[in-house]
């Protein structure tokens, strides 16, 4: 029986490193499609895109060992949660990684053009960098089962919400010269790069409840 349950909490131990290798991943995808993005480069964008499988796999394979572990290990309280959370979170990266390469596909499209007008490419690339530095707070959070890491990642989703009003307030406003259809691009680009930083605010939420079984004070969704 003892060694049923060192089994067993290995198993969760491999999902949690698997999911912070995801994340790492994810990282890297969202700074290699702003490089495409910002920098025209078809390359690194068919890398982007080529890497999203891989990372979609890993959510079937996560998926299915959690599933697993439910089916057969009768888990309760805080591995419960755990593996509960797991499943949500798995789904939540998997989205992470589509938005990347949403953003490297509109990169690939536009090229040998860039997609974003030169007066918004230092919004983009901030946008990026709070992205980025996002879903690394996420991986240092689930791998050290940090709270004030994963309360960190919520703190930064209000500086991208106010990058994406910047961007409306000069898509609307009358001096906008770009046309319709750069107007479109960069709708879309900054949906996106919320988008990422929704999730990882989602992830962090969910990550605060496994660690101490509380929802979040702020009057969030409940996280699993």
């Amino acid at each position: 029986m003892a060694d049923m349950r060192e089994s067993y909490r290995e198993q969760l131990d491999e999902i949690l490193a698997d999911l912070v290798s995801m994340s790492e991943k994810i990282a890297t995808a969202v700074r290699r499609s702003t490089r495409a993005l910002l920098e025209s480069d078809r390359t690194e964008a068919e890398a982007v895109i080529s890497a999203d499988e891989q990372i979609d796999q890993m959510r079937v394979d996560i998926d299915a060992r959690s599933f697993n572990l439910l089916a057969l290990q009768a888990p309760v309280a805080g591995e419960l949660r755990l593996l509960v959370a797991t499943l949500r979170m798995v789904t939540e990266m998997e989205r992470m990684g589509d938005l990347a390469a949403h953003v490297a596909k509109i990169a690939r499209m536009r090229y040998p053009e860039c997609a974003v007008p030169d007066d918004l490419r230092g919004n983009f690339a901030r946008m990026a960098e709070v992205a980025e530095v996002m879903v690394l707070g996420v991986s240092r959070a689930l791998k050290e089962k940090d709270v004030d890491d994963a309360e960190a990642v919520q703190e930064r989703d209000d500086e991208m919400d106010e990058l994406r009003r910047s961007q409306f307030r000069l898509m609307l406003g009358e001096a906008w010269p770009h046309g319709v259809e750069a107007a479109v691009d960069v709708a879309l680009l900054g949906r996106y790069y919320e988008r990422i930083a929704d999730h990882a605010d989602a992830i962090a939420r969910r990550l605060v409840y496994i660690v101490t079984g509380q929802l979040p004070e702020d009057g969030g969704a409940t996280p699993v």
